[in-house]
């Protein structure tokens, strides 16, 4: 999708998490982006299904005043995939996620990993619901934030459903919406290379940062100064990316 333009201001953002998380990881950029004057909303997903995850997400945006800009992390790229359809967004914001095409689901995109990719931590399924290893946590998922805070994201694992895994995308909005990317580059849940891959596929405008799978919670205390403004979404939204950026 080409990045085009818009004639109207984007003051709402609404931010949505991935798997084995909840929406409190948002915290820091929430803090930013209401310091310079944003109306944000965070979603708090049960991750149990991705149409419950939509539906979830699509209620946030309905209590939505104007244009939103849609913004994922990690699953959380799943669903504004399939959300980021209503009428009310005017673009979507990857953050180390996944951003399947028609027909896809995070399982068809992590059943052939690349070659020396590492494998996330994943235990077996509990009664349909998966956990991430709590001693490997930190190095996987959250390796650049403070100790105490992956500890805390460890023993504070929200269940994600195998049944949420599986749900497939059936139109994806990034081929309709503008599309920025940030490619968390010592990613060790979802390989640089297959974010690379995804974006290019999407035809996002792509920001590369050094960081882990938890980029967006370690980034906070320098990341967001501008989000989309004015008549140029794209330079404006390109901009707001690169916050993410220590």
């Amino acid at each position: 999708m080409s990045q085009t333009g818009t004639s109207s201001a984007v003051k709402n953002i609404v931010l949505v998490h991935g798997g084995f998380v909840d929406g409190s990881g948002w915290q820091g950029v929430y803090k930013a982006l209401k310091k310079n004057g944003y109306a944000v909303t965070i979603v708090q997903n049960p991750t149990v299904s991705l149409a419950d995850d939509v539906a979830v997400t699509k209620r946030a945006l309905a209590t939505q005043a104007g244009p939103v800009i849609l913004v994922g992390h990690s699953y959380g790229g799943v669903v504004i995939t399939e959300a980021g359809n209503d009428p009310k967004v005017a673009g979507l914001v990857y953050i180390a996620a996944f951003a399947p095409d028609k027909g896809e689901s995070v399982a068809a995109l992590i059943k052939d990993p690349l070659p020396g990719a590492p494998v996330p931590p994943i235990l077996p399924p509990q009664d349909g619901y998966l956990f991430l290893d709590k001693a490997k946590f930190a190095a996987s998922f959250a390796a650049d934030v403070t100790p105490d805070v992956a500890e805390f994201m460890a023993d504070s694992q929200v269940p994600w459903g195998v049944e949420a895994l599986s749900g497939a995308i059936s139109h994806p909005a990034w081929k309709t919406k503008p599309s920025w990317y940030l490619v968390s580059t010592d990613d060790k849940m979802i390989p640089p290379d297959a974010q690379r891959a995804m974006s290019k596929r999407a035809g996002s405008t792509v920001v590369e940062v050094k960081g882990s799978h938890a980029v967006y919670a370690r980034c906070v205390s320098r990341s967001i100064s501008s989000w989309p403004r004015g008549n140029n979404q794209r330079t404006d939204t390109k901009m707001a990316v690169s916050r993410f950026a220590p």
